[in-house]
């Protein structure tokens, strides 16, 4: 197991018994043909790149909080843009991009501002995704 699975179901223990981990999430969200066509494009990682993986994370946590937290968030469904944006397109990768698709993937209850903790486990599965692209380049040299 990566050490960076171990490190958040040692910072949040129930995940791994209430939730699927980070890699079953991953795996489930690349059997469908929707969620398993975003791929970060060469500008985006080249952004990453620049600004560093704490900028990106920082990014992600604002993004939750702002789109994803609220109860009822302004036009939820339709609240996260396809591109501008690597955090954006983790979001859609990772069916993180509404409250929607939040409760179908992950049994997130509607209508209930999300927890701390609920919005951690998010920004985590985004970075995971964000690090796994990152690395695909890496392999293709």
């Amino acid at each position: 197991m990566p050490i960076w699975v171990r490190i958040v179901l040692s910072r949040f223990p129930a995940y791994h018994e209430a939730m699927q981990t980070i890699n079953e999430a991953l795996k489930k969200l690349q059997r469908s043909s929707f969620r398993s066509r975003f791929q970060l494009n060469e500008e985006e990682k080249e952004y990453i790149d620049k600004k560093g993986m704490d900028v990106i994370k920082s990014h992600a946590c604002d993004f939750v909080r702002e789109k994803l937290a609220p109860a009822d968030p302004t036009n939820d469904g339709k609240q996260t843009p396809m591109k501008g944006h690597p955090v954006f397109k983790a979001m859609h990768a990772t069916a993180c991009c509404c409250r929607g698709c939040l409760n179908k993937w992950y049994h997130v209850p509607m209508h209930q501002p999300l927890t701390e903790e609920q919005q951690n486990k998010i920004v985590h599965l985004l970075m995971a995704w964000i690090e796994k692209q990152m690395k695909k380049e890496d392999k293709q040299m």
